[in-house]
């Protein structure tokens, strides 16, 4: 009788438990939200923001640039960004923006013009990007993790 009890008592409570809903998924307003996001992030390294930029990012945000290792926490992505070439040109192209609750991500690419140190003209690259961020108590949305890589092909070396 106790076993058929507790049998009984588990499936009840494995089809309440199905039948519980997940996180939401993300509104159209929150997905707007995080469009001009990615163009306030190009804005802002146009205009060499790096202080803008960097508030973009939660205190524990992951950066991670091609080539580099991973630079943690957002005063140390600043420190990154101060020390990046000049960059004439940016843009960003979010192909898919998605989420549920409180988290989302977004995977696009992006274009940029940069005249690295000692370059004998300015750099065009291209590549993809994706970002995972999270809402804030506030409703704003933060950058925790920030990975790109570009598409163009190293220079091969020399002979």
């Amino acid at each position: 009788m106790r076993t058929r009890d507790a049998l009984r008592s588990l499936t009840l409570l494995c089809l309440a438990a199905g039948c519980s809903r997940g996180p939401t998924p993300l509104s159209e307003a929150d997905k707007a939200t995080i469009r001009t996001n990615d163009e306030k992030f190009a804005q802002a390294v146009v205009a060499k923001n790096w202080s803008g930029l960097a508030a973009m990012y939660s205190t524990d945000a992951a950066f991670m640039p091609p080539n580099e290792s991973a630079v943690q926490g957002r005063a140390a992505i600043q420190s990154w960004m101060n020390a990046f070439p000049p960059v004439t040109a940016f843009s960003l192209t979010p192909q898919q923006v998605d989420g549920r609750g409180d988290l989302a991500y977004v995977r696009g690419t992006y274009m940029m013009t940069l005249t690295p140190p000692g370059a004998p003209a300015p750099v065009e690259d291209h590549g993809k990007y994706i970002v995972i961020e999270r809402k804030q108590p506030d409703g704003s949305w933060l950058i925790t993790e920030d990975i790109f890589n570009s598409d163009v092909p190293l220079p091969a070396p020399a002979p």
